[in-house]
């Protein structure tokens, strides 16, 4: 049988059987999704390959899914560091959006987490920023996927002034992206502090119409909790759940402040939990109890958040960072295994996000997003578990070569869709720009 695409690999973790790690073996590709996962000698003789790939001391993981980012911000990383949440937020960040965030600054910035996160073997971000329109354009040109949040705010911001302008725009850029393979979206308002009940009303019902997912941050911080108590007489997430958006369609981001009556109440719900640890840390905004919200059955996955707050989008080490600080929090060693988070990381994003039968996991069916990571580093030796060593050792640098529905985009390092030495001087034009803020 002819296909495009034979990738053999010293191991394979496919994520679906949960702990299956397959030695030898190949990923048989043809027209962009995975048609066979079988031994290396008998994939040779079923198969005729257009390209045969030979990594024999690779780890082959399904793609990455950084479920929570602000691409464009990589231009603002290193901006303000080294400062709480609102005051990052509101003497920082605002006022240099205010001045500079513009359709170029949006391409710019999202160009160049795209270079970092396929880099860092990430085939798919969950986006939320200003002019989605752009974020997904520069998706597409570079072969990424992503899924494009559709924000909402109550103010007015480069991108509408009101409420309802947000929405018609938001309607239009999904019906304008409907057709495009690799690109979904989601509803993106802000947060609970930046968004009254009236715009949300409005957006669940466009939501519930469209079966669409919304993307929110949610108790991020223990001042955002209090302070909405205080003007509302419930927590954000209680107010949301009273406007009806909690479901199974709803991701919550960050969830730093929960108790454990709260975490048993969004369990009931069906709702996921987009988990930042490094974005959380870096703010002191708190830690997400992800043990605990895992063993009440919480689908809980990974993001970077933005570069400005991170400062990268490395999800091989927010990867690690979430495995470390749960069994930190929850004094339990074996609290968040290497395999977990490798599952929240990939497949527990793709259910977060509805993509969970495209993406995810190795499986037969789904999309070809393929990453190879080598493992035949020093730091990475030696190897008695390829998993542990993926999760607890693995660097960004070690990953080698990166598939996207089955067209190659990092070959041996080299990306195949951006230009590097473009990405530095567009860079550096917008660091001298800023610097002058």
């Amino acid at each position: 049988m002819q296909v495009d695409l034979i990738i053999q690999a010293r191991w394979i973790i496919p994520v679906e059987p949960a702990g299956v790690i397959h030695e030898n073996h190949s990923l048989v590709v043809d027209d962009g999704k995975i048609v066979d996962l079988l031994e290396s000698a008998a994939a040779s003789e079923k198969y005729q390959a257009r390209a045969v790939e030979h990594l024999d001391s690779h780890v082959l993981i399904p793609g990455l899914i950084n479920c929570h980012t602000h691409a464009a911000m990589s231009l603002l990383s290193g901006i303000a560091d080294d400062l709480p949440l609102m005051d990052w937020l509101q003497n920082h960040i605002w006022p240099a959006e205010q001045k500079w965030v513009s359709e170029a600054f949006v391409r710019d910035g999202t160009d160049l987490a795209i270079a970092e996160m396929l880099r860092g073997g990430t085939t798919c971000f969950n986006d939320m920023y200003f002019f989605p329109d752009i974020a997904a354009q520069q998706a597409v040109a570079h072969g990424i996927r992503a899924n494009i949040g559709l924000i909402v705010f109550d103010f007015p911001t480069v991108w509408a002034e009101n409420a309802d302008v947000y929405l018609s725009k938001a309607l239009d850029l999904h019906d304008g992206l409907r057709h495009e393979r690799l690109i979904s979206t989601s509803f993106a308002p802000h947060a609970p502090y930046t968004v009254s009940d009236e715009p949300l009303r409005k957006m669940l019902t466009f939501a519930d119409e469209l079966d669409a997912t919304i993307h929110m941050h949610v108790h991020e911080t223990r001042h955002e909790v209090e302070e909405q108590r205080q003007k509302t007489g419930h927590t954000p997430l209680r107010r949301l759940h009273e406007l009806g958006l909690l479901t199974p369609s709803f991701m919550a981001v960050h969830m730093t402040q929960l108790s454990p009556e709260e975490i048993l109440f969004y369990a009931e719900t069906g709702g996921h939990i987009v988990h930042c640890p490094e974005s959380n840390l870096k703010l002191a905004s708190g830690f997400c109890p992800v043990a605990a919200c895992l063993d009440a059955g919480i689908n809980v996955a990974l993001g970077t958040d933005g570069a400005a707050s991170n400062n990268d989008q490395d999800m091989l080490a927010e990867m690690r960072v979430a495995a470390l600080l749960a069994k930190g929090v929850s004094g339990n060693a074996s609290a968040v295994s290497a395999m977990q988070a490798l599952q929240m990381a990939t497949l527990n994003g793709a259910k977060a996000l509805g993509l969970d039968d495209k993406i995810g996991s190795l499986a037969v069916g789904k999309a070809a997003d393929v990453v190879a990571v080598d493992l035949s580093e020093v730091e990475t030796q030696p190897v008695f578990n390829p998993l542990a060593q993926l999760v607890y050792a693995a660097s960004r640098h070690q990953v080698s070569d990166v598939w996207v529905a089955g067209k190659r985009l990092l070959n041996k390092r080299q990306l195949t869709t951006l230009d590097l030495q473009d990405l530095r001087q567009r860079a550096a034009i917008w660091q001298q720009r800023l610097a002058e803020f």
